[in-house]
């Protein structure tokens, strides 16, 4: 994190806690903007900074969330990470604390599956089911995936929108 950038006015560095793999804070940016969106499409970079802005938080440009996101600067002041955490729901310990992150990003990918359609019908239909029915829908998705030559776990990204 050797990098600095004229709007940082401190440096932040990331830490490791706990046996959750590291990731570096790119990929924890872009996970992000990946998940965390409107219905269509993603935020774009000029709609998260002036959303940041607008509610009183530091100043930052589209082109310095686009280099955070992709690696090209790694050492935002903990201002932009409280912002960039604000902005997309998540505590701001999710860029310092692996473990924590690795249980955001599982309910993150949570919620966008439950963007799907299908998936939230099915869902809300389960709803109020003992505990038996859903294993036993469960086991009759598990079949249909397989049927379907579908991986055991949905990939990421595969939810419809």
């Amino acid at each position: 994190m050797a990098d600095a950038h004229p709007e940082d006015d401190g440096v932040v560095s990331e830490t490791q806690t706990g046996d959750a793999p590291a990731r570096s804070l790119a990929e924890k940016v872009d996970l992000l903007f990946q998940t965390v969106r409107p219905a269509k499409g993603e935020y774009s970079y000029e709609h998260v900074a002036s959303a940041i802005k607008a509610a009183g938080g530091p100043t930052i440009s589209a082109a310095y969330l686009w280099m955070l996101r992709n690696g090209k600067r790694d050492n935002p002041t903990l201002r932009h990470l409280e912002a960039l955490a604000s902005f997309f729901g998540v505590p701001p310990s999710y860029f310092f604390d692996d473990a924590l992150a690795t249980q955001v990003e599982e309910q993150l990918r949570l919620v966008a599956t439950l963007r799907d359609v299908g998936v939230r019908r099915v869902a809300l239909r389960a709803s109020g089911l003992s505990s038996e029915s859903l294993a036993t829908i469960a086991e009759m998705i598990e079949r249909v995936r397989k049927l379907e030559g579908l991986p055991d776990e949905p990939e990421e990204g595969h939810a419809a929108d």
